[in-house]
């Protein structure tokens, strides 16, 4: 075995190697960009080099400056990880000549699978079930398009270099081929410098499943059972499980069988994954499944492979590459079901647009809980921790977040929770939309294909009806203990108290451009909560815990969840996996309904901070006349008009409750 290891990667693969590694007792190097100074990679290893600027191109692609960092720093071995130079066989081969050990197959084997057209006729050749299609020398439009025509519509063109989506597009028609293939061929150029394309039939109701296997250097090939990758979006993963739901025993061995014949067809070492398109349109079936690419190297996903086999996938790689023998294919047995969850900085509401910057919260607790009970165990593995700034630089992936349990779905319902109750801010994720995927009635059958989420994204991605009344609610409950207002007089309270009247409080929240109003009062020992003219039913507790109000309960019967926390910019409500700032409307908005004539009111509790009213003192419109602190922001109430102030009740460094009178007006005397 090795005692030293430099890890060619960042982020979340590049924290994953190192667990492995110090549990063995290695030494770790890390190589950073300038975008990544301040990292959790970075912290965690025992060195770590710098190796250029932020850009991929100049930094993490650079497989000269690599290899030197691992050789001055007396690195014994490398690490590709995922992503950037870990199917690059010029660099395996490097690495090699530079006398450290590559922890991958060997180049040959990432050169055979590295273009789709070579893998796809090698695959037949050796028996393994591709998909119909052309994947010949010839480029030119009229044999590619003939090509399609003859497959039959629906086609789909695929750049034959790279991955992650990027160079393929489905085609419907004759008539809309020439375009796609430009389309094509153009975003595969800049992407991968390689504009080659193959066209294959596309699969109307697609699954896909991969198969992970193992080759070592004794000429042992193992599988560790099947994943299943359906959801995704843009053609990129965004939850895996394993084992795939639906599988028999006669499939999967149908599958197993031809993903050892792919790995022995190149004479595979280490780990890596044969991807296949499966006919998800009915059950699964022996013959219903094509060979679609393999990855020579481990995948993102590979948690859920080690949760049902009680393998360390990094581990067994390196034990691999340092000559050790692969276990039976006897002693691996599959044991429950597991599922991850990629967790992005991306908002899918808007195109998955991505998102950066520093984080303030990154709580995701739920996931580092012991004992969640009902045999269910989960795991986190995170790029960043609270504090850190999530580059722009990158792919969006800030977490990984996977769940095991004895049956399906215990793992979907506890990786679920889990999900809701993250808690990032303010860079925007996809936890919800994850969420929500997780619970979709196909997915729960185990009939999702890979078109739904595209399919579903409007739903998936935006807060419905129900979610938006339910998140006013617990914004305005979390406000209101948030900042309690201590008094002894009645008079004062922030409830409006009035005899014969029931205790009452207005919370304005301004969300997405829009001023939203929550009433909340009490009456005959229920509570209710009004927006827009719906009266809801709560029955909510709440707990203090610093920074923050943890909410429960029921609103309408229907149980809830969420946590009002005190921000450097103000308040934020997260529930259900979404973040949402709940800021008060410009003081204007806010004083509408609230002032009476002339009176200037406080919209909410808070604490008045300075005074700039005087009795008798003429102002203008505009003019301040009370500063005011609430839920950590400060607001300045204006006078909304000329006139000469005729009363200041408003004192600095005390406590003011919603509706109290601070200001009265009168016109100016002519």
């Amino acid at each position: 075995m090795f005692s030293s290891i430099l890890i060619a990667n960042r982020g979340e693969i590049s924290r994953r190697i190192m667990r492995t590694a110090r549990k063995l007792g290695l030494r770790t190097i890390a190589v950073y960009s300038d975008a990544d100074m301040e990292a959790a990679f970075v912290r965690e290893a025992d060195e770590a080099v710098w190796i250029g600027a932020a850009p991929a191109a100049e930094s993490y692609l650079k497989g000269d400056r690599i290899i030197e960092a691992a050789l001055d720093t007396g690195a014994e071995c490398i690490h590709p990880g995922y992503g950037f130079l870990s199917e690059n066989a010029g660099f395996a081969e490097a690495v090699g000549r530079a006398g450290l050990t590559w922890i991958g197959p060997p180049p040959s084997a990432i050169r055979a699978m590295g273009l789709k057209d070579a893998a796809k006729a090698l695959m037949e050749k050796n028996g393994v079930p591709v998909t119909p299609g052309y994947h010949g020398e010839d480029q030119s439009l009229k044999t590619l398009k003939a090509a399609a025509k003859t497959i039959g519509f629906p086609v789909l063109i695929k750049a034959i270099a790279g991955g992650g989506g990027r160079g393929m597009r489905r085609v419907d028609s004759a008539d809309d081929f020439d375009a796609a293939l430009t389309s094509a061929q153009r975003e595969a150029k800049a992407s991968f410098g390689d504009d080659r394309v193959l066209v294959e039939k596309f699969i109307e109701s697609p699954r896909h499943i991969e198969v992970q296997v193992f080759g070592d250097s004794h000429d042992n090939y193992i599988h560790l059972f099947e994943r299943d990758c359906s959801l995704q979006r843009r053609r990129q993963k965004v939850i895996e499980e394993a084992p795939a739901p639906g599988m028999s025993l006669a499939v999967r061995k149908a599958m197993t069988d031809a993903a050892l014949m792919a790995a022995q067809a190149v004479g595979y070492r280490n780990a890596g994954t044969i991807e296949f398109i499966v006919d998800g349109s009915g059950v699964l079936r022996p013959d219903g499944f094509w060979f679609m690419e393999m990855n020579t190297r481990l995948q993102v996903e590979h948690p859920v492979t080690e949760f049902i086999t009680g393998l360390d996938l990094v581990e067994l790689q390196l034990k691999v590459a340092a000559g050790g023998k692969l276990p039976a294919q006897s002693e691996i047995k599959l044991n429950g079901h597991a599922a991850e969850a990629r967790l992005c900085a991306e908002d899918p509401a808007r195109g998955f647009l991505p998102s950066s910057g520093f984080l303030e919260v990154f709580d995701l607790s739920a996931f580092l809980d012991e004992a969640p009970g009902g045999g269910v165990t989960l795991r986190l593995d995170s790029a960043v921790e609270e504090g850190d700034v999530v580059p722009a630089a990158y792919d969006s992936m800030i977490a990984k977040a996977i769940a095991h349990a004895p049956t399906r779905d215990g793992a979907l319902d506890a990786l679920g929770q889990a999900l809701r109750e993250a808690e990032v801010w303010p860079v925007t994720t996809n936890a919800a939309m994850l969420a929500n995927l997780l619970d979709h009635p196909d997915f729960r059958e185990g009939v999702a294909t890979t078109n739904l989420v595209e399919a579903n994204l409007d739903e998936l991605a935006e807060p419905d009806d129900a979610e938006h009344a339910d998140a006013l609610i617990l914004g305005a409950v979390g406000l209101r203990d948030l900042n309690p207002v201590n008094v002894s007089d009645p008079w004062d309270m922030p409830d409006g108290f009035r005899l014969n009247a029931s205790p009452r409080a207005t919370y304005l929240f301004d969300i997405e451009g829009e001023t939203r109003s929550v009433k909340l009062n009490q009456a005959n020992g229920a509570e209710r909560a009004h927006i827009y003219g719906d009266s809801f039913e709560i029955s909510l507790e709440t707990v203090r815990l610093g920074d923050g109000v943890v909410i429960s309960g029921a609103i309408d019967g229907a149980e809830v969840f969420g946590v009002v926390r005190a921000l450097a910019d103000g308040p934020v409500l997260f529930s259900r996996g979404r973040a949402i700032a709940l800021r008060s409307p410009e003081f204007g908005a806010a004083l509408e309904g609230l002032a009476a004539g002339d009176d200037i009111r406080s919209p909410m509790p808070g604490k008045i901070l300075d005074v700039k009213a005087t009795a008798g003192q003429d102002v203008k419109k505009g003019d301040p006349l009370v500063v005011m602190e609430a839920m950590k922001m400060e607001h300045t109430l204006t006078a909304p008009r000329d006139g000469k102030v005729a009363e200041v009740s408003a004192t600095a460094g005390t406590q003011t409750a919603e509706g109290v009178v601070l200001v009265k007006l009168e016109p100016v005397p002519e």
